[in-house]
């Protein structure tokens, strides 16, 4: 079913988060890490990244490319001690693009509007977001 404003169906929107989520995996998997995926539509966590014993809690956010825009996210669906990974899955032949953050940086970068919030991809195009892996290491580093 089409949502009006988009034309974006449910199934479009989750077969984005999807790939989203795989795509981390896969990128996590590259890094060392043990990836547990969970199921279902109305998760709070999407991944979990282990190594050493040591596990972190990881939220993916998908955008099919940059028409998108941003990510939808309320500031106060943020949870604390979780890493952010907000992915724009690009037009092929482009790879797709990552943006690590923790839930601070994560709850910063909402633009909050009286009904729904928005994470504006320009907000995270920076060396501070892009391709923070290392942002996951220091989360492990913590637990």
């Amino acid at each position: 079913m089409a949502d009006g404003k988009s034309g974006k169906t449910d199934s479009d929107r989750n077969c984005t988060h999807l790939a989203g989520e795989y795509f981390v995996a896969a990128e996590l998997y590259r890094r060392g890490y043990s990836i547990a995926i969970t199921i279902g539509n109305a998760k709070a966590i999407d991944l979990y990244a282990e190594k050493d014993t040591r596990a972190v809690n990881i939220q993916v956010k998908a955008i099919k490319n940059r028409k998108s825009g941003g990510w939808p996210m309320m500031k106060g669906k943020v949870i604390d001690n979780v890493i952010y990974v907000f992915v724009c899955l690009n037009d092929p032949p482009y790879p797709p693009a990552y943006f690590v953050c923790t839930s601070r940086e994560a709850r910063s970068k909402v633009k909050q509007y009286p009904t729904r919030g928005i994470i504006g991809l320009t907000k995270l195009r920076s060396e501070r977001y892009m391709d923070r892996w290392d942002k996951i290491q220091a989360a492990l580093s913590r637990t």
